[in-house]
């Protein structure tokens, strides 16, 4: 029977998608798990993976193409099969079909996802499948059961911790009952989609739904040759083939590490890993590389020497090194430049008196116990100030700008592979040392990957501070939807005006990048009057 695929909510402010590529055409035979489309949303381009078995049929959103969520962007089924029933009970975003190509009768497909939990069902059971928790995830490794077979679990229990190409996150049960079935251990990769669990009522027999999956799973795949039956004769590629893959099967190595491998053609038996227990994590994958050492030998077979006259005579060779581009650093490049060239950007900058705020600063950690910083008193008085001035505090949405009344501040901070910006949600209700506190946990877990994607998203304003590098000031991109970013030089000790007297000082300068499609001059020059004030009488901070 056809089913439709709808368009899928990918982040929580993503109201429709952009179709950026389709890979299958009309007529294209889908398994479980296919590469289908490309969506771009508002925050990342992202895989969508077919979770139904058969022929495409429909075709409802050609590349290039927007579509609300919940429309149905395709429909899948027998070739041949009429499906007009279903763009009349659900309308399309495109309501004429594109022809179906003429194709042979399919054989019989596996059973699908959703024939599969059905079954389930009927015996009052809950199939738990891994989650696609990620745009690039294909596989995730369960890192850590947290029930085993025999337990209670409520819905919102954690079942287990899955490790990601970019965090280790948990799955959520999403049933209240018994857990009946561990189909992946510890330490092992499952596929999205593949089942890892059931849940269900206790005392429930779930081994005959299991021998249907497995029986319908092996009826679909060619039947193992036996061992007396195999050829003498096998070519020596096949029996290379054979043993890489039973090696690398058996290599403790992340999704990602794996996928960059498989990609570059890298035997994982060759790589050392440099992670816990050996296992082979990217940046040993990255440096390994056979195909860049070939590149660096044959570039200094070629290299030229050149003599620079007059003397003295230097003979230096080029060598340089390519690193292919990680998921993050791909994401931050697409979204900032959209953000630069889409929105129209002016920029702000204010000299800041600190004298008071470092005053008050030691004073304060005299009696805290969290240390605060400087960054943690320009976040307050960020979102103090962001009370006052809602237009700074507000989203550019197209054909209507969004005025938040809250206030989530997301902080810019520098990891390994890039950048990440978890949020400080109403900040403006919080305490210093709160805010101290919950700074210095994103840090660690964006730095050991532990972010989970609720702590980056919801943002209404950004803060990103370079003073601590001893950068004095700069400009920021916006991170969008928001309509503001403030970026935060370091305090420089400089000569000032005081009372009509040259004395010493320490200034801190800040930057305020708007969005002019929402924000005007005027009133960012406000919005920084009133940071200037509260920075400069700390006191106001603690009203």
């Amino acid at each position: 029977m056809a089913e439709v695929v709808k368009m899928p909510k990918m982040s929580d402010t993503m109201t429709e998608g952009v179709i950026a590529k389709w890979h299958k055409k009309v007529g294209d035979k889908i398994g479980s798990g296919d590469l289908v489309a490309e969506i771009e949303t508002d925050k990342a381009t992202m895989d969508f993976e077919s979770f139904q078995e058969g022929t495409l049929l429909y075709i409802g959103a050609k590349e290039g193409e927007a579509a609300p969520v919940d429309s149905v962007i395709a429909i899948i089924g027998a070739p041949g099969e009429d499906f007009q029933a279903l763009l009349t009970a659900t309308p399309a975003q495109n309501t004429s079909p594109e022809p179906i190509a003429e194709s042979k009768p399919a054989a019989a497909s596996a059973q699908t996802p959703a024939s599969s939990d059905a079954d389930a069902e009927a015996l009052g059971a809950t199939i738990i499948r891994m989650p696609l928790l990620s745009d690039t995830m294909t596989e995730g490794v369960i890192a850590q059961w947290h029930k085993k077979v025999g337990d209670k679990v409520k819905s919102d229990d954690a079942l287990a911790d899955v490790e990601t190409d970019k965090a280790t996150m948990e799955v959520i049960g999403y049933a209240d009952g018994t857990l009946l079935y561990v189909g992946v251990e510890k330490g092992q990769a499952a596929k999205v989609n593949d089942i890892i669990a059931i849940v269900g009522k206790e005392g429930t027999d779930v081994s005959p739904f299991l021998n249907s999956v497995s029986k319908t799973q092996s009826n679909t795949a060619v039947a193992p040759v036996s061992a007396e039956a195999k050829p003498v004769q096998e070519t020596a590629s096949t029996t290379k083939q054979e043993v890489q893959s039973d090696a690398s099967s058996r290599l403790k190595a992340s999704p990602l590490a794996r996928k960059i491998a498989k990609d570059k053609g890298i035997d994982l038996s060759q790589v050392k890993g440099s992670a816990e227990g050996g296992r082979i994590v990217k940046k040993d994958i990255e440096g390994f590389s056979p195909g860049a050492q070939k590149a660096v030998v044959s570039t200094e077979s070629k290299s030229v020497e050149v003599t620079r006259a007059p003397i003295p005579q230097f003979i230096g060779t080029e060598k340089y090194t390519e690193k292919p581009v990680s998921q993050m650093r791909k994401v931050i490049a697409k979204r900032l430049s959209e953000s630069l060239f889409s929105a129209p950007h002016f920029y702000l900058t204010m000299s800041i008196d600190m004298d008071s705020a470092i005053i008050a600063r030691t004073k304060i950690n005299e009696f805290s116990s969290s240390k605060i910083s400087f960054n943690d008193m320009v976040l307050k008085a960020v979102a103090v100030a962001l009370k006052q001035h809602p237009n700074v505090n507000s989203s550019w949405l197209g054909d209507t700008i969004r005025y938040n009344e809250h206030v989530n501040i997301g902080v810019a901070v520098a990891v390994e592979d890039g950048l990440l910006v978890p949020v400080v949600r109403f900040a403006d209700g919080k305490s210093l040392s709160h805010i101290s506190a919950e700074v210095k946990d994103f840090a660690q877990r964006a730095k050991s990957k532990k972010l989970q994607p609720s702590d980056w998203e919801g943002s209404t304003f950004t803060i990103s501070n370079l003073g601590m590098f001893g950068i004095d000031e700069f400009t920021a991109i916006i991170n969008p939807p928001d309509a503001c970013i403030l970026a935060i030089g370091g305090i420089q000790q400089i000569p000032v005006v005081k009372n009509g007297a040259v004395v010493p000082g320490n200034v801190m300068k800040v930057t305020l990048s708007c969005d002019h499609r929402v924000v005007d001059g005027a009133t960012g020059s406000a919005f920084l009057q009133t940071l200037k004030a509260l920075l400069e009488e700390p006191v106001r901070l603690l009203v």
